[in-house]
């Protein structure tokens, strides 16, 4: 009897063995399968080959405004300074970015894993506006993004535009995130609270005053906070992440990452932009959405300043250097941007960074399931703990 026992016992055990054993095979078989957030995007950091070494007509921000050539990371911090400072001059100058910024949390409920509350925040002085904080759960402090766009509901997943919902997708990868909406509600006609620098300048303000916000929560990490944004809300966070460098990573949806007047909707000449002009009829004016700079509608404000004097988005670019930056193209920005992106890679390899600059491409303007995971992989990859922007290679 004793022996029947044993062995009953022994089969028991060995089958038990058994399941354990295949068990774990199966979850080291599906980890294995599961590419890393760097597998998925690594092939999107590499210039294609029909455009490595193009540098197209845009002036190389590698040269000082005296022609002499920037030859060290030194020579580049002056350098940058140098364009930081023209931008600023020509789109105007910002007040001082607030040193505290109030944040009042407003209402509190539960998703899907997360705590969403609705909070008012300080974005300029004397001017508040409403967003979203989501904080995921588990113990921080976390990595966290700032998402810009029209009003922030889109962007948590509580409006009927799909694909858009960063904030809502970023959070359930364990990142807290901010949305924010344009100040006063109307992006058309945006309430700059007395700032006098061009629209889309003030809005790269109001961002830096949201990082203060972000910055000063407990639970996040104030060194890992990046920005990104869809359309006009890419506009935003392209234009943030290059005028103030405390946000670690940025990335920008379909843009319009350069000028482009044959693409009606980069549209960086409207005034709600860049096309202010203060001593001209079109202060408050707007065009028509499909209209595009032409004898009858001439170009305004810095817009016209930048483009006549030979300046172009691909100097924002090289201002984020050395922090990541990607792009996630579709209609406005296809893969003939990186001729513009070369000059980013140029500055960024000067100061001895490699796979710092990504794109990746769709046909549409709308995002898709691929490019949204492409956007998470992205930050999870730049600002994961430890990692600090570096790639595997």
């Amino acid at each position: 009897m004793r022996e029947i026992i044993g062995a009953v016992s022994t089969r028991w055990q060995r089958r038990v063995l058994a399941l354990v054993a295949a068990l774990w095979c199966g979850t080291l078989t599906n980890a294995a399968a599961q590419p890393t957030a760097w597998q998925t995007i690594a092939p999107l950091f590499d210039v294609p080959v029909r455009f490595a070494g193009q540098l197209g007509p845009y002036r190389s921000p590698l040269i000082f405004d005296d022609g002499s050539p920037v030859r060290t990371p030194a020579d580049w911090a002056r350098r940058r300074r140098q364009l930081l400072a023209d931008w600023h001059r020509v789109m105007g100058p910002w007040p001082p970015v607030l040193a505290e910024t109030r944040l009042e949390i407003l209402d509190e409920s539960r998703r899907e894993g997360y705590t969403q509350r609705r909070v008012r925040l300080e974005v300029a002085r004397g001017q508040r506006t409403d967003g979203w904080l989501l904080v995921p759960d588990g113990r921080g402090p976390f990595p966290a993004v700032l998402v810009p766009f029209y009003e922030p509901e889109t962007s948590i997943g509580l409006t009927e535009r799909p694909q858009r919902d960063f904030a809502r997708q970023l959070t359930r990868r364990g990142f807290v995130t901010l949305s924010i909406g344009t100040p006063a509600g109307d992006a058309r006609s945006p309430d700059r609270a007395g700032v006098t620098a061009q629209p889309l300048s003030y809005y790269a303000y109001v961002a830096a005053n949201a990082w203060t916000a972000l910055a000063a929560r407990p639970e996040v990490d104030a060194t890992r906070i990046g920005v990104v944004g869809h359309s006009y809300g890419g506009k935003w966070a392209l234009f943030a992440g290059a005028l103030w460098d405390r946000f670690a990573a940025v990335a920008t949806s379909d843009p319009g990452i350069v000028f482009d007047e044959s693409r009606p909707n980069v549209n960086y000449w409207e005034p709600w932009y860049l096309g202010v002009d203060r001593l001209g009829p079109h202060e408050g004016s707007a065009l028509p959405s499909a209209a595009t700079p032409s004898a009858a509608r001439p170009r305004a404000g810095a817009y016209k300043t930048l483009v006549e004097t030979g300046r172009d988005l691909h100097e924002l670019h090289a201002l984020i250097a050395p922090r990541p930056f990607f792009v996630s193209g579709g209609a406005e920005d296809p893969p003939e941007r990186w001729v513009a992106l070369n000059h980013a890679v140029a500055v960024n390899r000067l100061l001895g960074f490699t796979d710092r600059v990504g794109m990746s491409n769709r046909p549409t303007h709308d995002p898709t399931p691929e490019s949204n995971t492409q956007l998470v992989a992205f930050f999870e990859h730049v600002l994961a703990a430890g990692r600090g922007g570096a790639s595997p290679r």
